[in-house]
């Protein structure tokens, strides 16, 4: 039995990945070098963040490695290039992140992305990382027990501070 899903002439497909990958180069302006620099300008800024800094400094000793896994995604999710072969979700489901951290992840994104790069590369880089905001702020919140309705956010309760 023949599989849809099978891929008859790899040769043939990897052509076409290249090409796609190139098109969106040219549409874009957007390169590896383009891709250090948002990375390396963002996860700067992300360090120095009041609410988002301690989340990633209490996780991440060696940033070497995880700005290089950043930049492989960056590429996948920008240029379709596939080099990135991780699972974000499930890295995302312990942290104790809710919709106000994903909106100041974004808010330092969009700063970073329109300071950096050209306006075509900006807006492209934006709308993928508003996607991955929405679609992390989702995955979170179901594992969480929180089924949300079109427009809701996801906002950890608080215990309220009472006096001792």
């Amino acid at each position: 039995m023949e599989s849809r899903f099978r891929i008859e002439d790899p040769a043939g497909a990897a052509a076409r990945r290249e090409a796609a990958v190139q098109q969106l180069r040219d549409e874009t302006g957007i390169d590896e070098v383009m891709i250090d620099a948002l990375v390396e300008g963002f996860y700067a800024r992300v360090r120095n963040d009041a609410l988002i800094g301690p989340i990633f400094a209490a996780r991440i000793d060696d940033w070497g490695p995880h700005l290089a896994q950043m930049k492989l995604f960056w590429s996948s999710i920008a240029l379709s290039t596939g080099v990135y072969q991780g699972r974000p979700m499930p890295k995302h489901l312990p942290l104790p992140i809710d919709a106000r951290h994903f909106d100041r992840w974004l808010e330092l994104f969009v700063e970073t992305a329109q300071d950096l790069c050209p306006p075509v590369a900006a807006a492209h880089f934006i709308e993928r990382a508003r996607r991955i905001a929405v679609s992390l702020e989702l995955g979170i919140a179901t594992a969480n027990g929180v089924m949300l309705a079109k427009g809701e956010r996801f906002v950890r309760s608080t215990q309220a501070w009472t006096p001792e």
